[in-house]
């Protein structure tokens, strides 16, 4: 189980992104994080696994303070915590096989890692979630030569390959077409379902919230609005969430 325990985030400058914002995950829930840009939703995420620093509160991930873990014991933790980004977050002149297989640099000796060896079963694990996620013919293509959609597929096999046991899914699907963005959700849905990985995804859209999330939580101006079910979020809870002026489309 995931536990967020009055999380707040004060950047430089005293730009409040997060006030006391606690919830939990019981293990395999699909968890959709909504609210406007700006609402707090990728540094809530980035927190999780400490890529943001939280100023105050406590993350725990099966009963481990997160916040307080040391460098190794962080080390660790985030080789079975995925993250999958807006922006993909590849190398681009990199091959989606190299991509993929960065996903295992943290059970890697680190000195095999700077010249990209890996073990022969990694290789073909790499394979295979090329395979799973529908690109097995793009292994040797540089990730530039990419769609969108596919190089979010590459992401999602990256994430894949760290045998995660939570992925952190940044609005994945923010930059794609409706048709792409459904595609890259029921993968998401199949690794939560299949492999009974949780996973929090940060969304837009109520539509896919409605169609792919277990729960939700929602965040306005960097605190806690809403917690419950996808079908609670009536008119009233919508524009608490979006604001007085916004069009409910999903």
């Amino acid at each position: 189980m995931l536990e967020a325990r009055n999380i707040t985030k004060v950047y430089e400058g005293g730009v409040q992104a997060l006030t006391d914002v606690s919830f939990t995950v019981p293990k395999g829930q699909f968890l959709a994080v909504i609210g406007l840009s700006g609402s707090g939703k990728s540094t809530l995420l980035r927190c999780i696994n400490r890529l943001i620093e939280p100023t105050s509160g406590q993350i725990f991930w099966n009963g481990q303070d997160v916040t307080a873990a040391s460098p190794e014991e962080l080390r660790r933790i985030r080789r079975r915590i995925g993250m999958v980004f807006q922006s993909f977050n590849l190398v681009h002149r990199s091959k989606a096989l190299t991509n993929v297989l960065a996903g295992r640099l943290g059970y890697t000796n680190p000195a095999w890692s700077l010249f990209n060896r890996f073990s022969k079963a990694d290789i073909e694990k790499a394979h295979q979630l090329l395979a799973r996620v529908d690109i097995p013919d793009k292994a040797d293509y540089r990730a530039d030569e990419l769609s969108g959609g596919q190089q979010q597929r590459v992401g999602i096999a990256r994430a894949l390959m760290q045998d995660p046991e939570i992925i952190l899914a940044d609005e994945p699907v923010a930059s794609l077409d409706p048709v792409l963005a459904h595609s890259i959700m029921k993968h998401l849905e199949s690794i939560n379902k299949e492999d009974g990985v949780t996973v929090l995804c940060s969304l837009h859209f109520l539509d896919l919230v409605h169609k792919y999330a277990d729960r939700v939580i929602a965040l306005n101006q960097g605190r806690l609005v809403f917690e419950g079910l996808p079908g609670e979020i009536d008119d009233k809870k919508f524009k608490e969430i979006y604001g007085r002026d916004a069009e409910r489309v999903g």
